[in-house]
């Protein structure tokens, strides 16, 4: 039973001990998960995180891949290129004085991103739940709509996750609503099937990350740190993200680009996290 006294997502995740958070679509989306896994380590839960990567780790040394599949990346992980989200962020976590470790996976198809899930959970010693996290909302378009987005990375991860029946709690967080604009998605079409979940009983509902508490604090300080380690990479999403957090309007992102920092009067666009069962989603789009 839901209440307002309580974000639906954390009375899901209430009796889950250990946590992994996800990057759904690859890049920077990890950092859109940053605010919900500082407050969930907060709350006592052992958290870890994970990301579909962009970058080259086929070129990592071998002492780094823990399991098939799997590099654990670390603050000294190196790599061919600047272009290393991985390692910005356990950099970034090393320096605040978190763990530091964020596990990234190779850009790759639904069965072996699935087996490299499996191979995580299991290097971890089992968890109870998995939050895949989106930077936008692209990963709740269902196929036939007039814009997706870039859902072709977030469609391998939610159907690999979906296929973890081992795991008791699976969920998707959508942060950045109206962000996706960018990219030709149409926000309409987004509450559309936000409402098709709610019918089904999957929409766990949504809620804002304020500026002046201490994850939206973090999580600015996060993506400042990633866009100045990456200058010639910036992150559009969490860039516009960040700029709603800290109460900018309209077309606005961080550094200047072609993000926007979206409002309404229900909840901050930009800040906005919807969540839902991961297997209701997953079947609810044609196949």
């Amino acid at each position: 039973m839901f209440s307002l006294r309580e974000p639906a997502p954390f009375t899901r995740l209430r009796d889950a001990q250990r946590v992994l958070v996800a990057g759904a679509g690859g890049g920077f989306d990890i950092y859109a998960g940053l605010p919900l896994a500082l407050a969930l380590r907060a709350a006592g839960k052992d958290v870890h995180l994970a990301n579909l990567s962009f970058a080259d780790l086929y070129g990592l040394d071998t002492d780094v891949w823990p399991a098939h599949g799997v590099a654990a990346v670390r603050p000294d992980t190196e790599a061919r290129g600047p272009y290393f989200p991985e390692r910005t962020l356990a950099q970034w976590l090393q320096l605040r004085g978190l763990p530091s470790t964020v596990y990234a996976f190779p850009s790759t198809g639904v069965r072996l991103l699935r087996a490299a899930y499996r191979a995580l959970i299991s290097h971890l010693g089992g968890i109870d739940a998995i939050v895949l996290v989106d930077g936008g909302t692209d990963i709740l378009m269902r196929g036939d709509e007039s814009g997706l987005g870039s859902p072709e990375e977030d469609m391998a991860g939610l159907d690999a996750v979906n296929g973890l029946d081992e795991v008791p709690v699976r969920l998707v967080v959508c942060v950045g609503f109206g962000v996706d604009s960018y990219h030709g998605v149409s926000h309409g079409l987004v509450l559309e099937n936000l409402a098709a979940l709610d019918r089904d009983g999957a929409y766990l509902g949504a809620f804002s990350l304020p500026g002046a508490g201490r994850e939206g604090a973090l999580y600015l300080d996060a993506v400042a740190h990633a866009q100045a380690a990456t200058p010639d990479h910036p992150s559009i999403v969490n860039g516009s993200i960040a700029a709603a957090v800290r109460g900018e309007f309209g077309r606005w992102s961080t550094p200047p680009g072609p993000g926007y920092a979206l409002r309404a009067t229900l909840c901050d666009f930009g800040r906005c996290s919807g969540q839902a069962r991961i297997s209701d989603i997953r079947h609810a789009r044609p196949l």
